[in-house]
């Protein structure tokens, strides 16, 4: 009596696998429509070209420009402010123009904190751009990396507004 419990169950059980498989299928592909005529191409009317003007000089923006400063980070972080991703966008598309130009990253810090923590934050900076460059696709042994520590302060240190301008890195091509 056992056994034919089991088997009835199982039965039961691989008759709904089969009823529940046979589903009605749906149509993979929709059928082609109508083919449609395509109406003519217009006719072009052939017009006097135009005299040609003298080869303009090549625009001046042709010229790479890497004077970019304003590179700004968050207090006692090497993590860059909103800000600053403007700056280093255009620094990209200026450095990608001249892409064997070699480049110094000036990392500096504000005063706070001790010479050491702040030498190491500037160092940090500096890696901080110079990865950006290297995600947007520049050659990382075009960059050299110098931290500068808060020996060379653009503002003073005395108040937050110039706090801020100091925590900064600066772009230089190499001399």
């Amino acid at each position: 009596m056992n056994i034919k419990n089991i088997l009835f169950t199982t039965l039961i059980a691989l008759s709904t696998l089969t009823f529940y498989s046979c589903k009605t299928k749906k149509l993979a592909a929709k059928p082609a429509p109508a083919p449609v005529a395509k109406p003519a191409p217009p006719v072009e009317e052939k017009k006097p070209e135009p005299v040609p003007e003298k080869e303009a000089e090549p625009a001046p923006s042709d010229k790479p420009n890497f004077d970019l400063d304003n590179i700004q980070f968050e207090f006692n972080s090497f993590v860059l402010k909103t800000s600053s991703f403007a700056i280093l966008d255009k620094a990209v598309a200026e450095m990608k123009k001249s892409p064997t130009t070699k480049f110094v990253l000036h990392g500096h810090s504000s005063a706070e904190g001790t010479p050491e923590h702040n030498m190491s934050l500037s160092v940090d900076r500096a890696n901080s751009v110079k990865s950006y460059f290297v995600n947007a696709g520049l050659n990382g042994d075009n960059f050299t990396i110098v931290g500068h520590g808060e020996k060379e302060p653009i503002s003073t240190n005395n108040n937050e507004e110039g706090r801020t301008l100091n925590r900064r890195t600066e772009i230089r091509v190499k001399n």
